[in-house]
């Protein structure tokens, strides 16, 4: 499975200042399997440690802060000869090894000639500056999700793939690609851009066998709340969590804390909300009030949406039967509630780095559904999951704010095409909003 990043771990490996490196990212979402091909591909051997499977491995970084002593001892028990430059050093669920977490400082500074690469799932990391972490001593690769883009490769295609990565103008998707693409995407919806999922689907073509995978991926996620938090923390956790499908049921996808528990606050979830956007397994979209620069001063924070890590996963925790994959549109329109926005925002959250909010303003009410920083331009986002492009939102946005409205943006179903200041994006397109925005505005 070629992933996005692929290209990044390459730099790294060739930069004679790289520092340990630290793949950052929601659980199962390839960090590992990436990290072993990497080392598999691009090193002589390669030493993978699990802290979870061999919690005894800690000892040895617990007794010496000399790289040396360390790799010393790590290849005794791997059985496994270690050489600087030439071999990966993987060590994995960093996090449930704060001393190995503090060493990587020591590896920076002491010993730059071995190449030690690290996968977090951030749950119980202190990402924060925390006394176990080696702040300035590290270099961070966020992993994502596998994009729409790159489904279409791991399925075999790679033609379609490439032809998405190659479009160098905004001109219209022929009917027969348009079509097929559709078709993919929907399939996208329902096993989503976690690695085995995706894998699962394509290997068995059994959808009994994605939805257990899902479900496997959805408790594995229930039992680190328990692992990492106090039980009374954890349940509120898992209410924040599990309450997704009904916010995001709503018209107005505003979050509700009523939705979480009858009579719940601010005051008691927030901390909830917290931890999960911390650990990347939600997003949270905070309301602007208008579109200026710095975008954040224009932030509203009692004002927010929350989105899943994950198309499939969202899918799955609403409860969705995979068989809405062969029901015509279904897909796009009985269930347009939820899954077409969370799959924009996590296109969008693997393009760029400064998050996305949405506008709304209120008596009237208008709501923009994302707005998103491009370079030192605030662009509105509108997304229709069919071909409905008779919303009024956008109008009323660049009505509200001409000087600062270079363009505006709908994903739908409708072919691709650019008139006056709109840009139509067929959803299937989705990961590939940089270039073209580029295209119409540099």
């Amino acid at each position: 499975m070629k992933r996005i990043y692929d290209e990044q771990l390459l730099l790294w490996k060739a930069n004679p200042q790289r520092k340990p490196l630290i793949l950052r990212g929601v659980r199962q979402c390839g960090k590992t399997w990436s990290l072993k091909e990497f080392g598999r591909t691009e090193y002589e051997n390669t030493v993978y440690i699990n802290f979870d499977e061999k919690p005894h491995v800690a000892a040895f970084f617990a007794e010496s802060k000399t790289p040396s002593r360390i790799v010393e001892n790590l290849s005794i028990a791997a059985k496994t000869p270690i050489y600087p430059e030439k071999t990966l050093l993987i060590f994995d669920e960093i996090q449930e090894c704060p001393d190995a977490l503090g060493s990587l400082k020591y590896f920076n500074e002491n010993a730059p000639e071995y190449h030690v690469a690290c996968a977090g799932s951030l749950l119980g990391m202190k990402v924060d500056g925390g006394a176990s972490f080696p702040v300035g001593k590290v270099d961070f690769l966020p992993v994502f999700p596998m994009t729409f883009t790159e489904a279409l490769t791991a399925a075999g295609e790679e033609e379609l793939a490439a032809y998405l990565s190659g479009i160098d103008k905004i001109e219209k998707i022929p009917l027969p690609f348009f079509s097929i693409l559709v078709e993919k995407l929907k399939l996208y919806f329902v096993t989503g851009g976690m690695p085995e999922s995706v894998e699962k689907w394509i290997r068995l073509r059994d959808s009994s066998e994605l939805e257990n995978k899902l479900r496997d991926i959805l408790f594995a996620y229930d039992i680190d709340f328990l692992k990492h938090l106090e039980a009374s923390t954890a349940q509120k956790v898992s209410r924040v969590w599990n309450s997704l499908p009904s916010q995001l049921a709503k018209e107005n996808k505003k979050f509700h804390y009523k939705l979480v528990k009858e009579g719940a606050g601010a005051r008691e979830y927030e901390d909830a909300i917290d931890w999960l956007t911390d650990v990347s397994l939600i997003y949270r979209v905070n309301r602007i009030k208008a579109p200026g620069l710095p975008i954040q001063a224009y932030e509203d924070q009692g004002a927010f949406k929350l989105y899943a890590a994950d198309v499939g996963l969202l899918r799955r925790l609403s409860g969705l039967d995979p068989s809405a994959y062969g029901e015509g549109s279904r897909l796009f329109t009985e269930f347009k509630w939820a899954l077409a926005e969370n799959y924009i925002l996590q296109a969008l959250t693997t393009l760029y780095e400064s998050k996305l909010r949405y506008w709304a303003s209120y008596n009237p009410t208008w709501e923009v559904d994302f707005v998103l920083q491009h370079k030192n331009d605030v662009i509105p986002i509108e997304v229709k999951s069919g071909t409905d492009n008779k919303g009024k939102a956008l109008a009323v946005y660049r009505e509200k704010y001409p000087d600062l409205t270079k363009l505006r943006i709908r994903y739908s179903l409708l072919n691709l095409d650019f008139s006056d200041d709109l840009l139509n994006i067929p959803l299937f397109l989705a990961d590939q909003t940089k270039r073209l925005i580029d295209l119409v505005i540099g």
